[in-house]
């Protein structure tokens, strides 16, 4: 049986073709902060080598982001930069977990292959189409591959096109750091629930910069946020049980 009319092979093939449609819309917005994050990662002194290198192989715009907040150019803090991003992304491994069901059924490397595009957009996407029984590794590979494409792209831009803007203040590119991540923290926000989390995480931020130079404040946000996070759902969790 040939490529052409292998029923499995076409099936994929459209599969890709319709995540690749329905995440275009999303794939618009990405590319809008990430030629942001772009003109930024110019103004703190990365590279066009280094941007691409970052956005092709980490492809991950909140640790992005937190990574850019710490880099400094010939003196980088390494260890706490890997930290920091690692507790931004935990949460991407609960969401690899949710879906064993449609990637269960490769062989490893494929699957891991697969997991490499999987974030907030493509899981919530791929979720959905799993609820009403379509979702396939082809739907996840659209929508992964278009965003990748999109945030790739668009952040190479971003510091090309940052090489021309000398003053970042007059266009409030100063403000585009906060600003999006006050974009980020507001699209993750569950309820009520968050309260706690988010306040432990915050004050303890805020108390860390204080007292300890550097970027720490990060690093002891993230996790004491996640641990306020845990026991909270710990107690939620024993009330419904």
């Amino acid at each position: 049986m040939t490529e052409l009319t292998n029923p499995s092979i076409s099936s994929s093939r459209a599969q890709f073709l319709l995540g690749m449609r329905m995440f275009t819309p999303v794939a618009i917005s990405i590319a809008a902060y990430g030629l942001v994050w772009g003109v930024l990662a110019g103004q703190a002194g990365m590279s066009v080598l280094e941007v691409a290198l970052m956005s092709g192989l980490v492809f991950a715009g909140a640790s992005q982001f937190v990574a850019l907040d710490m880099w400094h150019p010939g003196s980088l803090p390494i260890v706490s930069i890997v930290i920091a991003t690692a507790i931004v992304n935990l949460r991407v491994l609960l969401m690899s977990a949710t879906l064993r069901p449609v990637v269960g059924h490769l062989h490893l490397p494929r699957a891991l292959a697969a997991m490499f595009f999987v974030s907030d957009e493509q899981w919530a996407m791929t979720m959905v189409e799993v609820g009403k029984g379509k979702g396939s590794v082809g739907f996840l590979l659209g929508t992964g591959v278009l965003s990748w494409i999109s945030w790739a792209g668009s952040t190479l831009i971003g510091r090309l096109a940052g090489a021309f803007i000398k003053d970042p203040t007059r266009y409030g590119l100063d403000f585009a750091f906060t600003a999006t991540f006050l974009v980020l923290l507001l699209g993750m926000w569950k309820g009520k629930a968050d309260i706690v989390p988010w306040a432990v995480a915050a004050a303890s931020a805020i108390l860390t910069a204080k007292l300890v130079p550097g970027n720490w404040y990060i690093i002891v946000g993230g996790l004491l946020g996640s641990l306020a996070g845990a026991l909270v759902e710990m107690r939620r969790a024993r009330h419904v049980a």
